[in-house]
């Protein structure tokens, strides 16, 4: 689906617009938005409205064809609800049920003319990220192991938004398509079988974008991994046939000397629990566990398509968590890469023992701040939901600016997370008789006691944990990667150029 902006002025007007559809704005309270009203030359919308045809109600629509006071062939009628300075639920009501209707028309092209700088505590930025994502999704196809492909709409493909067009529009325009870009390779990469999305699958894609966007990539293989002592890592390694990898990309957009933004995901290809192993149903969605991974990569590909100027370094440690003759056994102790001892209660709290090596490994950059991102305890899916990723970070001025940034950024693009606490208290549930830390807590604070856990690697800098969790996909029957927290990572990176 392609997107682009038109301007309309006294000259080039709203109504003179020749297109198969035109998508304008009608309130509960019978009120048009200024577009409906330029289309109103005949008094046809109003009487719609009027006769009940359309409520107004956010997302309920209505498609006329042949308007006097419109060029285009049809015009849609796009409910915006009783207010007309339009609330964010009702906006994104009315875009999805616009792209719904889109998809059904005999026209390849349309313009939407909503109210897109209206929108209350929103700017232009925001609303054009949400009609670029719906169009997105509404194409988005999850059937490429299939060997019948489903059937593609034919429908609308191609968007003009209806906004000045100016650097401003432009950048928000080209920047939602990056952050789209980026959501869709997250997805399709989490919605891969595990037997596909391998550790050797994700280096192969790390490849493939620094081909593409100019980065610098290295992939460790275990030899190197052995050599810079991974021990937590590599035990979790063990049970697995398939190689594990640890893979660093580089976009050096900033200036030589500045300190990078460091972020590193969790990349468990598939997630058996290991020796503690997991109860059948629903270990297939274990496929997901590396979406921390996945995010990652795709927020790379955001990146690198925005070419920000910002020095970015990516950290993925990807492998299998499976039982075998070799697998780490509860009860073991393994040695992290920091030196510290860890004994490994429970296999299946493998996410952990990845990213403390990782966490470590990043030290050598300098950073200016680090984010990992994983998929790390079913405790973050009991605490908020599938709403809100979980943030950790520790209470300093420091790590208080981090995380206002983080929520900040994902506040704008309602790709949202909530700040959960990490203290002291917490590591005295992860004591051990035998070893510096185990690898589960007490009982209690779950989530909370993993974080704590990772925060032990990485106090020489400044640092924070995403639990994603409850929001990296979905069961049931929209069984699928949802993308996030690509939007959030994106523009966090973004305010920070």
């Amino acid at each position: 689906m392609d997107f682009s902006i038109k301007a309309f002025d006294a000259k080039n007007t709203i109504s003179s617009a020749k297109t198969g559809c035109v998508a304008v704005a009608v309130f509960e309270n019978k009120k048009l938005s200024e577009a409906a009203k330029a289309l109103d030359g005949a008094g046809e919308i109003t009487a719609a409205l009027k006769s009940g045809d359309i409520s107004g109600k956010a997302g309920t629509t209505l498609l006329l064809r042949g308007l006097k006071g419109a060029a285009a062939e049809r015009v849609l009628l796009v409910g915006l609800g009783a207010d007309e300075a339009v609330g964010e639920k009702s906006f994104n009501s009315a875009v999805q049920a616009t792209i719904k209707a889109f998809s059904t028309l005999g026209t390849a092209d349309a313009i939407i003319a909503l109210p897109l700088t209206e929108v209350k505590e929103r700017d232009v930025n925001w609303s054009v990220r949400a009609v670029v994502q719906a169009g997105r999704e509404s194409i988005y196809r999850t059937d490429s192991q299939k060997s019948k492909k489903d059937p593609v709409p034919a429908g609308v493909k191609k968007i003009a938004l209806a906004l000045p067009n100016n650097a401003a529009t432009k950048l928000a325009l080209s920047q939602a398509i990056a952050i789209a870009n980026g959501m869709e390779l997250t997805k399709d990469l989490g919605n891969l079988p595990a037997n596909v999305c391998t550790p050797t699958y994700l280096a192969d894609t790390a490849k493939k974008l620094a081909k593409e966007f100019k980065f610098e990539v290295e992939i460790l293989e275990r030899k190197q991994m052995e050599a810079l002592k991974m021990g937590s890592f590599l035990s979790v390694t063990n049970g697995s046939e398939q190689a594990p990898k640890f893979i660093v990309l580089k976009h050096m957009g900033g200036k030589a000397k500045d300190a990078p933004v460091v972020l590193v995901g969790k990349g468990i290809t598939f997630d058996t629990g290991g020796i503690s192993i997991k109860a059948g149903p629903g270990m297939d969605e274990m496929k997901y566990d590396m979406c921390g991974a996945g995010s990652v990569l795709g927020t790379f590909r955001a990146i690198g398509e925005m070419g920000l100027k910002l020095n970015v370094i990516g950290i993925v440690a990807a492998c299998e968590n499976m039982p075998s003759g070799r697998a780490t056994k509860p009860g073991d102790i393994v040695t992290s890469m920091n030196g510290l001892t860890i004994e490994v209660l429970n296999t299946d709290a493998e996410g952990r023992l990845i990213l403390c090596d990782a966490l470590t490994y990043a030290e050598r950059f300098k950073p200016a701040a680090v984010v990992n991102v994983a998929t790390l305890t079913g405790a973050c899916v009991v605490a908020l939901g599938h709403h809100n990723s979980g943030l950790f970070t520790r209470h300093d001025e420091a790590h208080d600016k981090l995380a206002a940034e983080l929520l900040a950024a994902g506040k704008a693009t309602s790709d949202t997370a909530w700040r959960m606490p990490i203290e002291e208290a917490y590591n005295d549930q992860l004591k051990s008789n035998f070893a510096d830390l185990a690898n589960i807590g007490t009982p209690g604070g779950m989530s909370i006691t993993a974080a704590a856990f990772l925060e032990n690697f990485t106090r020489k800098y400044t640092w924070a944990h995403l639990d994603i969790a409850g929001t990296a996909w979905k069961s049931g029957a929209a069984k699928g990667a949802t993308g996030r927290p690509v939007p959030l990572l994106s523009t966090f990176l973004i305010n920070r150029a």
